[in-house]
């Protein structure tokens, strides 16, 4: 992801503040191995992930043969062969977003203690920041991936169909049947929500700030927004562009900057894009707004439609209307 980028930034307390942030190259020192260890194993894990939501096609015209022979038995036996094992992909997704939210909970643990600042933690804790700019890159990713693919609803709604209306006819489901009633609901839950994966981080940012109150919520919030703060400025400054080895990048910081936004929004009391957020909310639409709009737009949309606080009245009309355009 490029060479080691300086990445100038406003220090949480409005002072000058400059420090290196290697997206690439950071190793983790001793004090950080051990959760570097346990988040990389998640990490390692999301790329086998990705690869499965991106082939993922479906079943629809076994589902449509189904649904338009409902006698044929041969047929419907053809339809919930094809199903059974793409709910097990399904299944392994959803079990995924439960490795990835006690995975952020573990880094939010570390880069928000009391013994330094936020960004302080940013900087000398590289390791553990890049972990978590990357699993905010692969919510992202994969949420752009489960928008565009309504095979998977289509799938496991039907897979939940056919499965009741077995039990119901007391036949015997349950030998080829990896999903359970009481995990289906869970599964269903998480489906059926535009950005699962970024609902899943939104809620478990939210427990761990619940969960720690011992800490000030400043302590995650800054640590949220400086982050925002180093992928902004990445983005919007050619000197540091120039330096990135490829367009993937860009998209990296892009994804980031949005990640860390909503996860903000979700966790401070009054949101991302009250006049007194320390997100330069302003500046990231434009930043966001630069770049080619095949790009952006799921971006944006999560933007739009994921976040908690952007209708409120405190909103700025600019705000919402650089959104909206």
């Amino acid at each position: 992801m490029g060479n080691l980028i300086k990445v100038l930034t406003r220090d949480i307390d409005n002072n000058a503040g400059n420090f290196f942030l290697d997206f690439e190259n950071a190793k983790p020192t001793e004090a950080e191995r051990r959760v570097w260890e346990e988040v990389n194993a998640v990490l390692k894990e999301s790329v086998s992930i990705l690869h499965d939501l991106q082939s993922y096609s479906g079943a629809g015209e076994a589902i449509r043969q189904a649904i338009q022979h409902p006698n044929d038995e041969r047929v419907q036996e053809g339809a919930w062969t094809a199903v059974v094992p793409l709910v097990g992909k399904l299944k392994k997704f959803y079990e995924f977003s439960l490795k990835l939210e006690d995975a952020l909970q573990d880094l939010l643990e570390y880069l928000t203690s009391a013994r330094c600042s936020p960004t302080q933690h940013l900087e000398q804790e590289q390791a553990l920041a890049r972990q978590f700019a990357e699993i905010l890159h692969f919510t992202l990713r994969f949420d752009e991936l489960k928008m565009t693919n309504p095979a998977i609803q289509n799938d496991f709604s039907y897979y939940r169909r056919t499965l009741s209306r077995m039990r119901i006819n007391n036949q015997a489901a349950e030998e080829h049947n990896e999903v359970d009633n009481e995990l289906a609901n869970r599964m269903s839950l998480f489906y059926a929500n535009a950005t699962p994966m970024l609902k899943t981080l939104s809620d478990a940012t939210t427990k761990f700030v619940l969960k720690h109150a011992e800490l000030p919520v400043e302590n995650t919030t800054d640590c949220l927004s400086t982050m925002a703060s180093v992928c902004k400025v990445m983005l919007e400054t050619p000197e540091y562009r120039t330096r990135f080895a490829s367009e993937e990048t860009v998209s990296f910081c892009l994804r980031v900057m949005v990640g860390v936004i909503i996860l903000y929004d979700y966790v401070h009391p009054a949101g991302a894009f009250v006049k007194s957020s320390k997100i330069d909310m302003k500046g990231c639409i434009k930043v966001l707004r630069y770049q080619p709009p095949n790009s952006v737009e799921g971006l944006l949309n999560a933007l739009r439609y994921t976040t908690k606080h952007l209708n409120d009245e405190t909103t700025a009309k600019q705000i919402k209307n650089m959104l909206q355009a």
